[in-house]
């Protein structure tokens, strides 16, 4: 099993999850994507690129049969993974609060966010990261211990600030609608519905009307940062879907 970390997150976001899924015998990898965490910034991060780190990871490794989890913006790599390089090693696929399948406005997906909003979303993030984080990490994981809201604020700045805008304006203007109904593999769709991050009718329930073999598990009242507020179901949910 392969967890993938949602955006400026690293794999540590994981860690619960994981200790939770290994002590059910399950074997669980994750890494840090490029920029991110303890792995390098390579100049750029678009989910070609980030579709192939995925690839290499899992060739290096020589996985098969494995389940993808993947958070956020990280639907997009494991979408755009199956894709290009097929499902050969993949079995499953989990979406946990998934970012997509297309989020910009236009006059084909009028209930997008408007450009406009995703520009401005884009300076912030590149002259007043920390007020950002200061204004939205609450809703990500709310109720949550306030050394783990520091301890995630912290992940977002230490991330490379132009990977960081980079890989947000590919997860806000990257069109997955052709490769998301194109999948053939079971996936679930884990979502809270009051997720302010990923709203679910703008992502969850689309993906799921979208992709053939997909199964909705909604978590009333939960936001974004599920791994965080809801770990223990979660982490039986992934169980459950990797037998």
């Amino acid at each position: 099993m392969v967890l993938l970390s949602g955006w400026a997150m690293d794999s540590r976001i994981w860690a619960e999850t994981m200790v939770a899924l290994n002590a059910k015998g399950l074997r669980t990898i994750s890494y840090d994507r490029r920029g991110h965490g303890r792995s390098t910034d390579p100049g750029t991060a678009d989910y070609d690129s980030l579709a192939a780190d995925l690839a290499a990871v899992l060739d290096g490794l020589d996985l098969t049969d494995a389940t993808l989890v993947c958070h956020s913006g990280a639907a997009g790599e494991a979408i755009r993974y199956l894709a290009q390089f097929g499902s050969a090693r993949v079995s499953r696929l989990v979406l946990v609060g998934a970012v997509g399948p297309l989020l910009v406005a236009s006059e084909e997906n009028p209930s997008g966010v408007p450009a406009e909003m995703l520009d401005m979303l884009m300076t912030q993030m590149g002259s007043d990261l920390a007020g950002w984080i200061d204004a939205n990490t609450d809703a990500f994981a709310p109720g949550t211990n306030p050394r783990v809201n520091e301890w995630l604020g912290s992940m977002i700045l230490d991330c490379s600030r132009r990977i960081a805008i980079d890989f947000q304006r590919a997860i806000m203007h990257t069109d997955f609608r052709a490769e998301a109904a194109a999948l053939r593999l079971p996936v679930t769709i884990i979502h809270g519905d009051r997720d302010a991050s990923a709203p679910i009718d703008l992502t969850g329930r689309r993906y799921a009307e979208l992709i053939p073999q997909s199964r909705l598990v909604v978590y009333e009242g939960a936001a974004h940062g599920v791994m965080f507020t809801h770990a223990e179901r979660l982490a039986a949910d992934i169980e459950r879907d990797a037998r």
